[in-house]
């Protein structure tokens, strides 16, 4: 996954701090739609610096796809496909069909938290691999 991103500051051993603005959804422009009101975020994170770029240049930073595929799945899939089986299954087995589907879904959201722990302790590599133009 590329996406964008401002070179904050040159760190040693090649890498780089950069701060990217985190997009929503509906890519960020709100003032075309003004539905969701959304607070753009900016993320600071590292990144191995593969073409020299220096402090305050636009670049295009570079993650592993299949990561990212990885924790939507955890995030939005599995909960609602363990709600979806707990009710189901508690509706053919006489009752409390809401109950037992949010008791799935809260237990989907428990690998996606233990995901998010692993991530803190061991983060992405990230990799700087153009400038923007």
């Amino acid at each position: 996954m590329q996406q964008k991103a401002k070179v904050h500051r040159l760190l040693p051993n090649g890498r780089a701090e950069l701060v990217v603005q985190r997009q929503s959804a509906c890519s960020g422009d709100c003032g075309s739609c003004g539905g969701c009101g959304a607070v753009q975020q900016s993320l600071l994170l590292t990144a191995k610096n593969a073409i020299g770029a220096a402090e305050g240049d636009l670049v295009y930073v570079e993650t592993a796809t299949g990561l990212v595929l990885k924790a939507a799945a955890l995030v939005y899939l599995l909960p609602l496909i363990l709600f979806l089986v707990g009710y189901f299954v508690a509706i053919s087995l006489g009752g409390w069909a809401y109950a037992v589907g949010i008791a799935g879904f809260l237990l989907g959201l428990l690998p996606a938290t233990l995901f998010d722990r692993a991530l803190r302790k061991r983060p992405p590599n990230y990799v700087i691999v153009g400038f923007v133009n």
